[in-house]
């Protein structure tokens, strides 16, 4: 990895810079820049402020998202420095002359006296929860707030989106994310390959992001592998060495003809096999004398019960012979239901004819631009797909542009701040809030819970007042049987705190799945999803609405 306008990659506090070498301190609004020198101007750049980190509404007409992005901020902040060749193109950048004392204050951040509390990576979170809190002098969090939104909008949508595919494949099924070359550029391609991963997606096809995130890899071959053969003649090489001895097939390919004598000429299958496309059977037998032990044909190239699954099913057996084992069949195109189930009921014909264990249980792949609707479809008319490849839909977040995280402040010198609307929904929770999950006797979650910081924590067993943020006949009384409190220190700034470590991807992405399946079902159905309930304490609700009257102006009509 490059070095960046953050310094070096493992400067800081013995934390790794960010993934991506743009993301830089420029990496920001202008207008970020302008505030910093308005605050400083004013002499209030130094003047200890929180703000909290939020989004408003879940994404694909859910009612949970994926809390995701948080490592590549706290990377971004232990490694936060100003170059000169910064501070000079911020100089040209505000239009205006600036005092030389504003840019030697810039030179000086480093974010070492930023605290930063957050719900951990890989959590289920719901609207306006604070998924980051961030405190530290008001003109350095200003700095913050456009890298952060960035870093944890589209990571949190893509995890959402992957965890929302992986709910409706259903547990068993094989996730293969495929969306490179449909991605929105390197980093869009990038990002979503990681953030699938954490989302519950078992492999991608990116082979950057399997070396830089230890992303398990996997794909085979395309359709222009198969077309690019013409005839049997072009392999050269025929033999292929068998398995468990030191013996060699000196003509595979003769081998292969033989297994597809034997299955044109099966009385279970009935003539299904009769004459195949050679040239799709020469590239498909040039691919297993390269890859024995890990054989995938795509089958759909030209005909697929006519051509693609004989040729197939004949040097699948051939390997077989051989003492290798094919690892099984894509489906590109055309109706995947139908087919994965007709494919199925040849792979067991095979298998009960030959007396071969295990064919009828070969693996089927599908691809072909599936998305979240396609496979609660195919779910419903019944199939027999193990694994699915998804690209476009899932890293293009196809059914939705963006999450709309905000970043607001809360507080400022210890004294709560509000932002009001005439849209309820964009009015703010005012001051330093901590979070607390309730969960009930089934081990379910079944509230959130904001309260100011100086109140006592809820305590299992007794009874405590949730109330809705904003309208007043919501509430409900909530005796829990479990209480976890969100979040936690990443980011210690001046304070001495113990600092939570970052966790590696795959511990991430364990969490994710686990925190999806301690969810109630009827959250989590794609369909007409229950609303999960997120309150305010009785006492936190009465202060929102002192300030709410205090802050605004009152009318006067004439």
């Amino acid at each position: 990895m490059k070095e960046n306008g953050s310094g070096d990659k493992n400067s800081g506090r013995g934390i790794p810079g960010p993934t991506n070498p743009m993301v830089t301190p420029l990496l920001t609004d202008l207008y970020q820049f302008t505030m910093a020198y308005a605050y400083w101007k004013a002499r209030k750049h130094a003047e200890r402020a929180v703000f909290d980190l939020y989004f408003r509404k879940n994404p694909f007409g859910g009612e949970y998202t994926i809390f995701a992005g948080l490592e590549e901020c706290i990377r971004f902040i232990s490694n936060y420095k100003l170059s000169e060749e910064d501070i000079e193109f911020i100089k040209s950048s505000l239009h205006v002359p600036c005092e030389d004392g504003f840019f030697e204050y810039l030179r000086g951040i480093n974010c070492s006296d930023v605290e930063v509390y957050a719900i951990p990576e890989g959590s289920v979170v719901f609207p306006k929860v604070p998924l980051m809190r961030v405190e530290g002098p008001i003109a350095v969090v200003q700095l913050l707030e456009t890298p952060f939104v960035n870093l944890i909008n589209f990571a949190s949508l893509v995890t959402t989106n992957a965890a929302r595919h992986r709910f409706v494949a259903g547990k068993s099924k094989t996730l293969l994310e495929f969306g490179l070359r449909r991605a929105q550029g390197p980093d869009g391609g990038m990002g979503a390959s990681k953030y699938c991963y954490i989302g519950g997606f078992d492999a991608t096809s990116n082979v950057a992001a399997g070396r830089l995130f230890g992303i398990p890899l996997r794909g085979t071959h395309s359709h222009a592998f198969v077309s690019s053969f013409m005839t049997l003649d072009e392999i050269k090489d025929k033999s292929l060495r068998k398995k468990a001895s030191k013996s060699t097939c000196k003509d595979f390919v003769s081998l292969v003809q033989t297994w597809l004598n034997k299955l044109q000429k099966s009385k279970s299958l009935r003539g299904v096999f009769a004459e195949t496309n050679q040239s799709e059977l020469s590239a498909f037998i040039s691919y297993a004398l390269a890859f024995p032990d890990n054989f995938l044909a795509l089958v759909d190239t030209y005909d697929v019960i006519r051509s693609g699954i004989p040729n197939f099913c004949a040097v699948a057996l051939a390997l077989n012979e051989l003492g290798y084992k094919a690892v099984g069949i894509r489906l590109d195109s055309g109706d995947l239901a139908y087919l994965s189930c007709q494919v199925r009921k040849i792979f067991c014909c095979i298998e009960k004819e030959f007396g071969l264990s295990g064919f009828g249980k070969t693996s089927i792949t599908a691809s072909n631009d599936l998305n979240e609707e396609t496979l609660d479809a195919l779910n419903k008319q019944g199939h027999e797909v193990d694994t699915y490849g998804i690209g476009t839909y899932l890293v293009t977040c196809y059914a939705q542009a963006a999450l709309g995280i905000v970043f607001k402040l809360v507080e400022i010198n210890k004294q709560p701040r509000i932002k009001l609307s005439e849209d309820v929904s964009k009015v703010s929770i005012p001051c330093k809030k901590k979070i607390y999950r309730l969960y009930g006797k089934e081990g379910y979650p079944l509230v959130d819970i904001m309260t100011g910081e100086d109140e006592p924590p809820p305590k299992v067993g007794e009874r405590i007042l949730c109330r809705h943020p904003f309208e007043e006949s919501k509430r409900a009384y909530v005796v829990p049987q479990h209480v976890e409190e969100l979040l936690r220190c990443y980011s210690a700034g001046t304070s001495g705190k113990a600092r939570e470590p970052l966790p590696p991807l795959k511990d991430i992405r364990e969490r994710c799945i686990k925190q999806i399946e301690k969810m109630r079902p009827d959250h989590m159905r794609r369909l007409n999803p229950t609303p999960y309930k997120v309150s305010v304490s009785g006492k936190l609700y009465d202060f929102i609405h002192f300030l709410w009257l205090n802050e605004a102006p009152v009318g006067e009509l004439q």
